[in-house]
């Protein structure tokens, strides 16, 4: 099969830990012929397909010099068996301008994993927000007013952006309310951005668990990022220890209960994001932690990735 990645620069791909050279390296032991490319070189004339300046790789072995290009063209998305939109966050307009594009690619009869409609349909901290029975203390707005009273009543709290990723942007305030009103002010942009405010969860201690759900079910192993010295977030990003452990029963509860859900709305991949028994976040862009896991468990998570991959082509053709 051909195999096309949307995703970011090559050259800026982090080998050892990267779950998108990951499933790379896993469709090229496969037999699987590997693409890439980025949003940016997508388009679409009237009366045309959707296309992309695509380049054909060769993975080498090499963590360093990683691929060889061994071609490149503009090829319709439709051309190829399937195409991974694997986009890192944010989500912003030119996202959302790719996953219209890659509707129209999907109206052609390309097969686009996850799906694009499925990926507007669930931006990473709101789409959580449909679960309230795995969901802890949890407001959205833009009302400054709001977040004060959800402070007032919870008094722990922990504030960040919709758009932002690998813990960027992520404060919390305690009882006393210290720099509550300034960080308002950074976050809400005088009541021009949403905020996500959600009740701290001292379970952030033992780890913010990432759980993968691929075709519907859970990997069995979830990596918990584990805060480091006096830092409340526990994102690798953001220096998090990352700790690779079986599943919970509370794990697999909420990923039974959330993973037939969300797959039958084209979510192929989905990393869920939680804190004790509690979800925070849905993250269906481009979930990572395959390598982190595969390399402390053994658990071939790229190979159960590229399974199902193959799979869903299958089912579709």
């Amino acid at each position: 099969m051909q195999f096309l990645f949307v995703a970011d620069p090559l050259e800026s791909f982090n080998t050892k830990k990267d779950s998108t050279f990951a499933m790379m390296r896993e469709a090229q032991r496969r037999g699987h012929t590997v693409f890439a490319t980025e949003p940016r070189d997508i388009s679409w004339q009237v009366g045309g397909k959707v296309v992309a300046q695509v380049r054909a790789l060769r993975l080498t072995g090499d963590l360093h010099d990683w691929y060889e290009e061994v071609g490149v063209a503009q090829q319709a998305l439709a051309d190829f068996d399937a195409v991974l939109m694997r986009k890192d966050p944010p989500f912003d307009s030119e996202f959302f301008y790719a996953t219209h594009m890659l509707s129209q690619a999907e109206r052609e009869g390309a097969k686009v994993f996850n799906k694009p409609a499925a990926l507007r349909d669930h931006p990473e901290k709101m789409a959580v927000m449909e679960f309230p029975e795995v969901l802890g203390p949890t407001l959205i707005t833009r009302n400054p007013q709001d977040i004060r009273a959800f402070h007032a009543q919870h008094q722990d709290i922990i504030l960040k952006p919709l758009d932002g990723m690998g813990g960027m942007g992520i404060f919390r305030v305690g009882a006393d309310g210290m720099n509550l009103g300034s960080i308002i002010e950074t976050l809400n942009q005088q009541g021009a951005t949403s905020v996500m405010v959600q009740k701290f969860l001292p379970a952030i201690a033992q780890g913010d668990k990432r759980i993968l759900i691929i075709g519907g079910k859970p990997v069995p192993y979830c990596l918990a990022r584990i805060p480091q010295g006096n830092e409340v977030r526990g994102n690798l990003a953001a220096g998090g220890k990352g700790v690779a452990q079986p599943l919970s029963d509370s794990d697999r509860a909420i990923a039974d209960k959330l993973g037939p859900i969300l797959v039958a709305r084209g979510l192929l991949l989905v990393g869920l994001d939680v804190i004790g028994d509690k979800v925070t976040e849905i993250n269906v862009t481009s979930p990572t932690c395959f390598q982190e896991i595969q390399q402390q468990t053994g658990c071939d998570v790229p190979a159960l990735f590229v399974d199902a991959l193959e799979q869903a082509v299958q089912a579709a053709a």
